[in-house]
């Protein structure tokens, strides 16, 4: 430790006395070694110069004195300020109003200012800086110039890349098949036919996209780059230089403006899992996982792209892949569950179909449950002609929302699905197509006997709508020896089927559409169950060719409700919404639901939809369009209308009288004209009712069944029947009941009862009124 050893204070120089400073430069160390000697005095000092060195300095006083003894001068008094008194501005103190209190508030703005300009120039460094920003801004504004639509144009560049391909390559192989080989030629030229018209399509498709990118692109950069560049020639055409820097600086703050907020790495953009449920996009990478997941491709195999994922207007994706070497489509169809849940979604939002070949699949996956939204009307509204029942009908559309059309020439139908699947809607489709062809024939049945049908009553030439078993019977006894004539008549022409311009040339071929309503109850009956079946099966399996369309419409047709023989002649199934696979199975046919066809996946809140397979085509899913019931009676009175003027509206049930007449015999005419007598006379009794005020309830009320037997003899003389009264009584007997007198206008005479005359003629004839 060093020791502190006091020192005794140097005595104060006297007033006036000078005080020379030895000079820094000399070397103290070498002062005893110098060769004049040691030093003496002053004037062994080298010389200095006094302006440099000798220098009087305030701080050297102080120090002197400080080492001054206390008791020489007294310090004068000083004012103290109390730093932390306040005057009349209570939040100002004292201290502020000095100079050191004005100098520190002084500084205040300095200092900030100094701070922020230097906190400034740090942040040019980083991703917040004005530079960065305005990087930022022109790459966000640029990313939005282009857009989008430039997955499109990719899309259809690869989708028309692929279809010219294959265009080429059937095009080759026609041209290579031997002429000898005339069917393969032919099927090979119709193959690079349709090949080549696909190619074209999609050329132009691809034309079409890349015009409406360059269209939007260019009207995004007229809103992007246009104000910029305004604003600098404007600026440099007005003030010069200056002006145009100053648009400069009006551009820069702009893009720095639009990249004001920097990219965050909230958003996990490199997550192994993605999903359309949750927003993401539909990518490649993304299908080859879920795929992956539903265990439809091994986990180093990928899917080829044929058509890239396209986002349409409905918000929905759509894309045309092709499956792995040896893996058929029917394996990712029977998966939708798997891969609804892979994209997670609901398996009604999952769409998939065969496309051309055996691995290449067709998927669309919905954002959001379809057939949800309310149902809309189809186009026989806005028909102003009478239909065509030969041509495509209208059924309705499918997920894409685009119509679906079927043709039933030489095709019969089932209908199936659980209770208010909405099966009398999607009946109406085809019935109304029907009613609005004056051609057609209409034979309905409802084994309901709710009254679904009854508006067509009057279009129909039969029309069972009582559920009478029976009834039914007998009727398909007709239609099937309305199929043998038929037949009897195509012989004769030498032809084999019915086509269009052989029905308009012989009416007896017009096309007939035989309808079923729930034949469940039809084919349940213990009595008439069986030969219902047999006779619906013969007109299945034979009437097609005779121009005889059978649909049927059933909740479940089961193997216990519809003989199997039967539903499998059915060729066009439409599985409405089902309970079990099982029910769908039903009605598509075994092993549908394990291929991935199953009307359970329908929701109860798609009602009409259901999945239609006609023949020709996979089954997919469509909803029916809808015609409300004033809609319905609408188009009934076209129908109508369009049956009259074309002389097919089938005539109103003949009269007791008028049948009488077709009978031929002399006693068949006289009842006939007895009939006559009595309805005449209720008619004029009613008009004279109504002459005289009466409600339409009194009006109705007034009947007329008895008549004096000289007006019956007068009124057949009249029509030219020479009836005496005693043939008139050996032709209807009466009681003795009935031939008591009766009052007629002011007598009383002997006459005969209505109801006695029509028992002679149920007894004669076997008629009835």
């Amino acid at each position: 430790m060093t020791e502190h050893i006091a020192e005794e204070p140097t005595a104060r120089p006297p007033e006036g006395a000078t005080v020379t400073f030895l000079p820094h430069v000399f070397d103290w160390s070498t002062a005893d070694a110098r060769p004049d000697g040691p030093i003496t005095g002053a004037a062994d000092f080298p010389a200095v110069d006094p302006a440099a060195d000798t220098v009087v300095l305030d701080s050297a006083r102080r120090v002197l004195a400080d080492t001054a003894p206390a008791t020489t001068v007294a310090p004068a008094a000083v004012e103290k300020v109390d730093l932390d008194a306040f005057d009349d501005a209570p939040l100002i103190p004292a201290w502020m109003r000095t100079p050191e209190g004005w100098a520190a508030w002084a500084g205040v703005t300095y200092r900030a200012r100094r701070r922020a300009y230097r906190r400034w120039v740090r942040r040019q460094k980083t991703d917040k800086g004005h530079v960065a920003q305005f990087g930022r801004g022109s790459r966000r504004l640029h990313d939005w110039v282009v857009g989008f639509e430039g997955v499109r144009v990719q899309s259809a560049a690869h989708a028309a890349h692929v279809a010219t391909k294959e265009a080429r390559a059937a095009a080759r192989a026609a041209r290579f098949t031997p002429a000898v080989m005339r069917s393969k030629k032919e099927i090979a030229v119709k193959a690079a036919e349709k090949a080549t018209a696909a190619a074209e399509q999609a050329v132009a498709l691809h034309k079409k996209a890349r015009k409406d990118r360059n269209r939007v692109r260019n009207l995004r950069a007229g809103v992007v780059y246009g104000p910029p560049l305004t604003a600098i020639g404007g600026g440099y055409v007005t003030t010069g230089w200056i002006g145009a820097a100053a648009g400069a600086l009006a551009t820069f703050a702009g893009g720095a403006f639009a990249g004001r907020k920097p990219y965050t790495d909230d958003t996990d953009w490199t997550s192994d899992w993605r999903s359309l449920g949750d927003g993401d996009v539909m990518t490649a990478p993304m299908l080859d996982q879920c795929f992956r997941a539903a265990k439809v491709i091994g986990a180093e195999e990928t899917l080829r792209i044929v058509q890239m994922p396209i986002l349409d207007t409905r918000g929905a994706w759509s894309a045309v892949v092709d499956l792995p070497p040896g893996i058929p489509a029917k394996k990712a169809i029977r998966a939708s569950d798997e891969l609804a849940a892979a994209f997670g979604v609901e398996e009604a939002q999952v769409s998939l179909s065969k496309r051309g070949r055996s691995g290449r699949i067709e998927l669309y996956v919905s954002r959001e449950l379809p057939f949800t939204e309310k149902a809309k009307t189809g186009p026989l509204l806005a028909l102003e002609a009478a239909a065509n029942f030969w041509g495509p009908i209208a059924i309705g559309p499918d997920v894409r929302g685009l119509a679906v059309s079927i043709s039933v020439v030489e095709r019969s139908g089932l209908i199936g699905g659980e209770p208010g699947a909405g099966k009398s809607a999607s009946g109406n489709v085809i019935l109304l197509a029907a009613a609005l062809d004056p051609r057609v024939i209409l034979v309905l049945a409802d084994g309901k006997g709710g009254g679904d049908l009854e508006p067509f009553e009057h279009l129909c030439e039969c029309f069972e709508g009582d559920a009478d078993p029976e009834a039914f019977h007998e009727m398909l006894l007709d239609q099937v020896a309305d199929m043998k004539r038929r037949y009897a008549l195509l012989k004769r022409l030498g032809k084999r089927k019915v086509t269009e311009d052989l029905a308009n040339r012989h009416p007896e071929l017009r096309q007939k559409l035989i309808w079923v309503d729930e034949l469940m109850f039809y084919t349940t009956d213990d009595d008439y169950g069986k030969k219902i079946t047999k006779l619906l099966r013969n007109l299945v399996s034979r009437g097609r060719a005779a121009g005889i369309i059978t649909f049927c419409a059933t909740q479940k047709p089961g193997s216990d409700v519809v003989d199997t023989s039967l539903r499998d002649l059915l060729s066009i199934r439409w599985a409405l919404r089902c309970t079990t696979p099982e029910a769908s199975d039903t009605v598509l046919g075994k092993g549908a639901a394990a291929s991935g066809y199953s009307a359970k996946t329908i929701q109860a809140e798609m009602r009409g939809a259901g999945l239609l397979w006609a023949e020709g085509q996979n089954p997919q899913l469509v909803r029916a369009d809808y015609y409300n019931d004033d809609q319905v009676n609408e188009l009934i009175d076209r129908a109508t209308e369009h049956r009259r003027k074309a002389g097919t509206l089938p005539q109103a049930p003949l009269s007791l009288a008028d049948r009488l007449r077709e009978q031929g015999e002399d006693d068949a005419l006289v009842l006939a004209a007895l009939v006559d007598v009595f309805a005449a006379t209720e008619q004029d009794a009613k008009d004279k009712a109504r002459a005289a005020g009466k409600t339409d309830a009194d009006v109705a009320a007034v009947t007329v069944d008895w008549l004096p037997g000289s007006v019956l003899l007068d009124e057949l003389r009249v029509a030219g029947h020479s009836v005496t009264a005693e043939k008139l009584g050996a032709l209807v007997p009466r009681t003795d009941a009935d031939k008591a007198k009766r009052a007629w206008e002011g007598s009383r005479v002997a006459g005969y009862p209505l109801a006695r005359i029509t028992a002679t003629i149920a007894d004669r004839f076997g008629l009835t009124a």
